[in-house]
Formats: C-alpha cells, sequence, structure tokens
C-alpha cells in the first residue's frame, strides 16, 4: 500500500493564481485507481513529483508497505510514472524507447523483442518499430511513453494526463492495458480532467482544494 501522511510541501515563488503550499494525505492499495482531479496550478503534478521523488517534501511520511521512501531515491522507488511531456528519447527508435521499460541497458532477447512487438500492436503501433520519436504525432508519442511504463510492471504506476488528446478507440485500448495491470496487483494513481477517464478506471477519486486532498464520492 501506497501511504502518504502530512506530506507537505512550500514553493518559494508561486505564479499567479496557484497555491505554494501542499499537504498530502493519501493510501494506495495494491490493484487499487485512485483518481485526482483539480485546477491548473492546483498541485496535482506536485504530489506526482513528490511521490517520484523529483521533489522533496518538507515533512510527513511517505512510503509503501509500511517502508519509508523519504531518503529512497527515484531510480530505486518501486513506481514508474508518465508525465504530459510523455519524455522520449530522441534519438532512439520506437523499439527501444518502449524497450527501456524491460530493460535500461537495452539488452533484449527475443523474448523480451516480442514483448515490444507485442506490446506495440496493442496499442495500435504495430510498423512502426524503427521510427524515431520526431517521426510521430502526439497521440503516438504518448502511447510509446505509456506502454513504456507499463512493460516496466512496477507495483505502482503514477500517470499524468495520460490519455489528453487520444481518439475513443485508442483511449478504451490503453484503458483495457491499465485494467489489466490491475488486476496484476499493479496500485494506478491517475491525475486527469477527464471524466470518461475516471469513470473508466477509477475506484475513487479525490479532489486538490486548496493545497488539500479531499474525497470524493
Amino acid at each position: 500500500m501506497l501511504e502518504c501522511r502530512d506530506l507537505v510541501f512550500h514553493y518559494t515563488e508561486a505564479e499567479p493564481g496557484e497555491i505554494p503550499d501542499f499537504c498530502f494525505s493519501l493510501e494506495l492499495a495494491p490493484g487499487e485507481c485512485l483518481a485526482v482531479q483539480g485546477p491548473s496550478g492546483g498541485g496535482k503534478s506536485t504530489l506526482l513529483s513528490l511521490i517520484a521523488g523529483f521533489l522533496e517534501p518538507a515533512s510527513g511520511w511517505l512510503g509503501w508497505k509500511g517502508d519509508s521512501w523519504r531518503d529512497l531515491p527515484p531510480w530505486q522507488r518501486p513506481l514508474t510514472t508518465v508525465f504530459q511531456e510523455h519524455n522520449l528519447f530522441e534519438h532512439l527508435p520506437v523499439w527501444a524507447n518502449v524497450g527501456l521499460g524491460i530493460a535500461p541497458d537495452l539488452r533484449l532477447g527475443d523474448v523480451e523483442h516480442r514483448r515490444v512487438r507485442e506490446g506495440l500492436a496493442r496499442v495500435g503501433l504495430e510498423g512502426m518499430h524503427d521510427r524515431l520519436p520526431g517521426e510521430l504525432s502526439g497521440g503516438q508519442r504518448q502511447r510509446v511513453a505509456l506502454l513504456r511504463a507499463l512493460l516496466r510492471r512496477r507495483p505502482l504506476l503514477l500517470l499524468d494526463e495520460p490519455f489528453s488528446g487520444l481518439d475513443a478507440a485508442n483511449r478504451e485500448a490503453l484503458w483495457e492495458q491499465v485494467r489489466a495491470q490491475q488486476q496484476e496487483g499493479v496500485a494506478v494513481l491517475l491525475v486527469s480532467h477527464d471524466s470518461e477517464d475516471i469513470r473508466a478506471l477509477a475506484d475513487r477519486r479525490c479532489q486538490l482544494d486548496d493545497g488539500r486532498l479531499v474525497a470524493q464520492a
């Protein structure tokens, strides 16, 4: 279980309309999806960055199954993150960007290459194995980034608006991939403005209100 207890973060400088002070508390069980909603600048990406280890809290407790993550660097945390920027490596072809989710050194055998090919087919990218990210549309890049995260098979998946801009067929195909991970016990923290994404995946939802998470019915 993911636990955040009174996780405090302060921005020394905030843009107009942004909230500078946050205090997050939440619990997320294996196989569960919690959706987080809120206005732009309200702290959704801040929450994900704190959990992933890209930001350091001022105080509070953060951990998984009772083990604290406060001193654990991002690369050692048992999670994977899909941010809105996609974070693809522009010099690597699609198969390699996806393969990094399986083996960071890209030492892939026949079984691993088959997993990449099958994954690309499942998300509608069959035949794009050797393309560079610059040759893809924004929606195609999204699918590459999400597939890479899913193939990592970490127990916690952090998603920041992962389906925005996708057509209905591709969104439904990716929802199915996320649901399959949940059935295997992966916990999902979903940041989304889209009510359809939330209805399709979330077991619970909460709203960011003045820097605090408030449970919603």
